[in-house]
């Protein structure tokens, strides 16, 4: 004689059958296939963000070469930086400029020196990388003024920063024509002498070469 099987536990049955099916999705389908594939999915979609980025990139070339153009240009034209390329050769041009100055506010060094000009090292990398040559001099008080004059207000831009004046009596190297002596008072200096070399060309912004 057959058993009847009651609706009770036929539900037994299949609760405990969707229990066995649970578990071997978790132990077995989960960790084995489920899990890698949603890592593969977030992959695959980082690669596709990337490669948006990268065509997005790509299709604005021209128009970062056309802004690098203008920025060269307008480089090109500011006569503010050092013409050198580079920090050794702009101590240099700063040195012969400041000869040349002291030399023209007193001619054969009369009455203005230089004792002393020496480079400072470049602190580090910059936008607008700083030239930097610390000066001493000995001067009389219209002289100096003629040679800070001369050096803030001509082209290329330098500036005089840390300065510093004392007042003292010295012998200059020759002496003035009819003031009897090479013996007076007159000004012991000390300052930087500050220029900038021109920055690498960098693409302006996408607004244009006005754009902030």
């Amino acid at each position: 004689m057959t058993p009847v099987v009651t609706d009770r536990e036929r539900w037994i049955a299949l609760g405990l059958l969707a229990a066995v099916l649970a578990l071997a999705y978790l132990v077995l389908v989960h960790p084995g296939w489920t899990v890698p594939m949603r890592e593969a999915n977030a992959r695959i979609e980082q690669l596709q963000e990337r490669d948006a980025r990268l065509r997005a990139q790509i299709a604005r070339a021209p128009l970062v070469a056309r802004q690098l153009q203008v920025a060269q240009q307008r480089l090109a034209s500011q006569p503010g930086f050092l013409p050198e390329t580079s920090v050794e050769l702009a101590t240099a041009g700063l040195v012969q400029r400041l000869e040349a100055v002291v030399q023209q506010a007193s001619p054969g060094n009369r009455s203005c020196a230089i004792q002393n000009r020496s480079p400072v090292p470049d602190a580090g990398r910059e936008r607008y990388p700083r030239v930097v040559v610390q000066v001493r001099m000995q001067c009389g008080t219209p002289e100096l003024a003629m040679v800070l004059h001369a050096l803030e207000a001509g082209t290329p831009r330098l500036f005089v920063d840390n300065l510093n004046v004392l007042a003292q009596r010295f012998n200059f190297g020759a002496v003035e024509p009819g003031s009897g002596t090479g013996q007076g008072t007159g000004l012991d200096v000390s300052f930087d002498l500050v220029g900038y070399l021109r920055p690498s060309a960098e693409p302006v912004p996408a607004g244009g070469p006005d754009a902030p």
